[in-house]
């Protein structure tokens, strides 16, 4: 199973924004600091814009932040980058006729989704500010 790495790229997207403002902000020196692709940085930023996280123009490498680092959460991140934001899958696959795969989804969608809530709500704590701030004082 591939695993997304795209809040990860978007965490660090914005993060190199901020600390590098002033400087060359393209897609492709932005790629090249997540060692990625500029197209697939230009899909993540698009995201990042359309979800309120990101000011960018067409045409001009001076992306900002749509509102302060300390306003947006991992959480805000997550939901802007990922299409599926549920952290835990349940095979919908089981044997109904077997006593514990007719029973299965059912128990666990409950305990998944404890697991979801109590992560959304750590997520929601961690501001954007915080890892930026963490980044600096290690440079």
């Amino acid at each position: 199973m591939k695993h997304s790495t795209k809040l990860s790229d978007a965490i660090h997207i914005l993060t190199y924004i901020v600390i590098n403002q002033g400087t060359d902000l393209s897609s492709t020196q932005i790629a090249k600091s997540v060692n990625s692709n500029p197209v697939v940085i230009r899909r993540i930023m698009s995201q990042l814009k359309n979800d309120g996280c990101l000011l960018s123009s067409n045409g001009r490498a001076d992306p900002k932040l749509a509102r302060p680092a300390d306003t947006i959460s991992l959480l805000d991140i997550y939901r802007a980058v990922e299409e599926d934001t549920s952290f835990l899958k349940i095979d919908t696959k089981t044997n109904q006729n077997c006593n514990v795969g007719s029973h299965i989804q059912t128990t666990l969608d409950k305990y998944y989704n404890q697991v979801q809530e109590a992560a959304e709500k750590e997520m929601n704590k961690i501001k954007l500010a915080d890892i930026i701030k963490e980044i600096q004082i290690d440079n």
